[in-house]
């Protein structure tokens, strides 16, 4: 059993000047949405595995290519993350199960090289819902400047029964940043900088 993919969008920006400043190199964040027809839409599922296990590698494979086409190399992702929206024939739980499963996130995680556990969103919504793609440094989840969030919609989707199924990542983090990072807050607050988990 293989996704009933609908089509697949494509969103790339580039920023030249950002806070009235021009930027050294353009920061650029991109992603891969795939929309997918819900296998679960439209009625309760008691048991999603047989379709989350079926869908996850086929779609993180798809979109990991497509992906790092679209960067040149893996290693030109610097910060990464995830999303879902299912639309509303269908619950959260269906978004959840698309992109939470290492069937799915492997694939985009191995390929880049990451260390970090992928950002993620998962929402509901009609089509052109906001689509959120929070993404983080792919090594270090407490490096702040690549705290940052994709933002796109696509018009026709998510119809009723599908879900928009979507990879991010940037090859930069933001290009002026000056808040420090977490480590600095845990070094000041008299925390152990060395085991911020614990915190």
């Amino acid at each position: 059993m293989d996704p009933d993919i609908r089509k697949i969008v494509t969103f790339d920006e580039e920023v030249l000047t950002e806070g009235f400043k021009k930027t050294d190199t353009p920061w650029r964040m991109f992603a891969v949405a795939a929309v997918v027809r819900n296998p679960w839409a439209g009625r309760f599922v008691e048991d999603l595995t047989p379709e989350i296990q079926a869908y996850g590698p086929v779609l993180g494979s798809l979109m990991t290519e497509r992906m790092i086409k679209l960067a040149g190399t893996g290693d030109a992702i610097e910060a990464y993350g995830k999303a879902a929206v299912v639309g509303l024939d269908g619950e959260v739980e269906h978004a959840s199960g698309l992109i939470h499963t290492l069937r799915f996130g492997n694939y985009y995680r191995q390929a880049v090289g990451a260390k970090s556990y992928l950002a993620f969103t998962n929402t509901r919504g009609p089509a052109n819902a906001p689509i959120m793609v929070p993404l983080m440094d792919k090594n270090d989840a407490g490096r702040r400047s690549h705290y940052l969030t994709i933002q796109f919609a696509i018009p026709d989707a998510p119809r009723a029964d599908e879900i928009v199924v979507v990879l991010g990542g940037a090859t930069t983090g933001r290009p002026f940043h000056r808040i420090g990072d977490r480590y600095q807050d845990l070094k000041e607050m008299g925390h152990d900088v060395d085991n911020p988990a614990a915190v």
